[in-house]
């Protein structure tokens, strides 16, 4: 009886709100406030799993491989389509899962898109800005949640009774949102450097909304897996080809439009990556990169991108006190197939590692990426796990690839190729423009050669960014390109086909020089390694002053053959069944909290009812 007459004594108090109170007609009426909540909307990027565990989505397809895929640990199930709900990478505790991370993610961005809504009509530029930034972060997420999870629960406005417990929604019900909301946001956003809250890349701007715009109208029109069991394009007309396409394509136009203004092209591949791009922490909005989750470089770093994908250090030397790096890498041939003058090659793929500040050569199994690298950056990294490198998420060659992939569909080759050649214009020196981008593009004198030519273009661009399994799934080839790189690799280690002419044995020299940081110059590096045997027709032995690939006993071997540990990397590229397995299943600690969701496929239509769970 006390409790019911306290109660019923505060209930008016309750009612009654203060004339501060921070509801979102106060927090959304004023900018600094508004902004604070977009800026909540951003730090889910750095949530313990979302930076430890997203990377594992895109490993493994028929350029990139998990170096130890062989383990068939909980990290190789990942990656090798044999992932399982009770996985322990993914059943963390307490709301710290990647699943529960993204859909933080999600509600922040709705009660920031409910409370920028409730204002009316938004005149001011950045309010309006702020609120396309929402509607795009929002988009964001659930364009890696499809593809990771495929059908997952869709969440369009604040956490209620009603939708709690969400089960699956197709991807297509999503998708046609995502596609509303991008068009939306690209009206609201500025682009690049025309507000000062677009001057760096680390906030989005109307570039890479509309780039996303384009990414999300391909997938959404290509091939995925859906709960039939089926491998197919979308049964939904309007999310055809002939109907996104068109809007795919314009959003791509009108972002070159600003090229020399809001985007352009690095005059050089490497400068993407090195101590002018990515490695040296240059976030000016303007240049190549359009949007990357940014990561703090200090004094509590965040995110694991150099960690993970960054070129090989056994040990803490002069350049980093990291001993990490080359937890993923390329498949081998992906090096051989390159052509030699393709300056993308050297950069991309690795064939050597460091050592106490000495390259050395790399297994031929243990390839590393050297997009980023320690030696490129212009600060020493901190130990531990996290480097505050930021992830590069979209770049202006993106943009450019997919309009010559969409201008091909709609026009034919001829409309395509302009495209596909500025591109390969940056990689090739103007001495080989005739043969290796002229002559190449202009092979491709139909829309299925010009298609195959662009799907290896985007890989010789692309890889290690992790692009390639949605792109391979949205074509439809996910486990054709993936046996195809099994073929590749097996022949390449027998030295057949396209490699027959690849030495079997791996020769380098050193050559000493220096290394420059913070505008002093070192003798820090104290070798840097030149190869001979890597290229084509290498194939003699070049003499005395080389030193040669050994085995275990210090006696000549060959660095290229068909050992079983080699065919053990072939073997396990997959070990389930990629069609069946292109997307992760519902993790057990998920499956647990909502008994609306399942990993079930059959027909979509006789799915289960939804369970009603709990309250509010």
């Amino acid at each position: 009886m006390v409790l019911g007459v306290g109660f019923a004594s505060c209930s008016d108090f309750l009612d009654q709100s203060s004339p501060s109170a921070m509801d979102d007609k106060n927090i959304f009426s004023t900018y600094e406030y508004a902004q604070g909540a977009i800026n909540n909307c951003y730090t889910y990027f750095a949530e313990q799993n979302y930076r430890a565990r997203t990377i594992y989505y895109g490993y493994n397809t028929d350029i990139e491989y998990y170096n130890s895929s062989n383990s068939l640990d909980d990290k190789a199930n990942l990656a090798t389509y044999d992932a399982r709900p009770s996985n322990g990478q993914m059943n963390d505790k307490d709301g710290k899962d990647l699943w529960s991370q993204m859909y933080k993610g999600v509600e922040r961005a709705n009660l920031a898109i409910q409370g920028l809504r409730s204002q009316g009509e938004l005149t001011d530029p950045k309010m309006r800005h702020l609120l396309g930034e929402a509607l795009t972060l929002r988009a964001l997420t659930y364009v890696d949640l499809i593809n990771m999870w495929g059908d997952v629960p869709a969440r369009f406005e604040p956490v209620n009774s009603s939708n709690m417990y969400a089960g699956r929604t197709s991807k297509d019900v999503i998708y046609k949102q995502l596609i509303a909301d991008l068009q939306e946001a690209a009206d609201l956003c500025a682009w690049p450097n025309e507000l000062d809250i677009t001057t760096t890349v680390t906030r989005i701007n109307k570039a890479f909304v509309k780039g996303l715009l384009a990414r999300v109208c391909l997938y959404a029109s290509g091939y995925s897996l859906y709960r039939d069991g089926q491998y197919r394009l979308s049964n939904d007309p309007e999310l055809s080809k002939d109907v996104l396409y068109p809007i795919a394509l314009q959003a791509c136009v009108d972002v070159m439009a600003q090229e020399g203004k809001s985007v352009a092209l690095k005059n050089k591949f490497e400068d993407i990556w090195n101590n002018k791009g990515i490695s040296g922490d240059v976030i000016s909005a303007g240049n190549e990169s359009l949007f990357e989750v940014g990561y703090s470089d200090g004094p509590v770093m965040r995110g694991r991108i150099m960690y993970t994908f960054g070129l090989k250090h056994n040990d803490a030397d002069a350049i980093t006190t990291m001993k990490q790096g080359s937890q993923v890498g390329p498949t081998p041939n992906l090096f051989f197939d390159y052509d030699v003058a393709d300056t993308r090659r050297d950069v991309t793929c690795c064939p050597f590692q460091w050592e106490k500040g000495v390259q050395v050569p790399q297994s031929i199994n243990k390839w590393s990426f050297g997009k980023l690298r320690y030696e490129w950056t212009n600060r020493m990294i901190a130990s531990g796990n996290d480097e505050g490198i930021n992830k590069l998420y979209m770049r202006y060659a993106d943009i450019i690839l997919m309009r010559a992939e969409i201008e091909n569909y709609l026009y034919g080759p001829s409309a395509a190729a302009p495209y596909v050649k500025k591109i390969r214009q940056r990689a090739f020196p103007q001495s080989a423009w005739a043969t290796e981008v002229d002559a190449y593009v202009n092979s491709a004198s139909s829309k299925d050669a010009m298609q195959k030519l662009i799907m290896q273009e985007r890989a010789f661009e692309f890889a290690g960014e992790f692009l390639r399994k949605a792109d391979l799934i949205r074509w439809g080839v996910l486990k054709e390109k993936l046996d195809e790189a099994k073929t590749k690799m097996t022949q390449l280690y027998n030295l057949e086909g396209d490699y027959s002419d690849i030495n079997p044995y791996l020769y380098w020299k050193m050559s000493q020089f220096s290394y420059t940081r913070d505008g002093m110059t070192y003798a820090l590096r104290e070798a840097k390694c030149d190869f001979y045997g890597l290229n084509h027709g290498e194939t003699d032995d070049p003499g005395q002053d080389w030193k040669f690939w050994t085995n275990s006993s210090g006696e000549k071997s060959k660095w290229i053959s068909a050992s079983d540990t080699n065919m053990e990397k072939v073997n396990v590229l997959y070990t389930g069944d990629p069609i069946m397995n292109m997307y992760w299943p519902i993790f057990d600690i998920n499956l647990n909290d909502n008994q609306n969701l399942n990993n079930n496929f059959g027909d979509e239509e006789t799915q289960p009812e939804p369970v009603e769970q709990g309250g509010e």
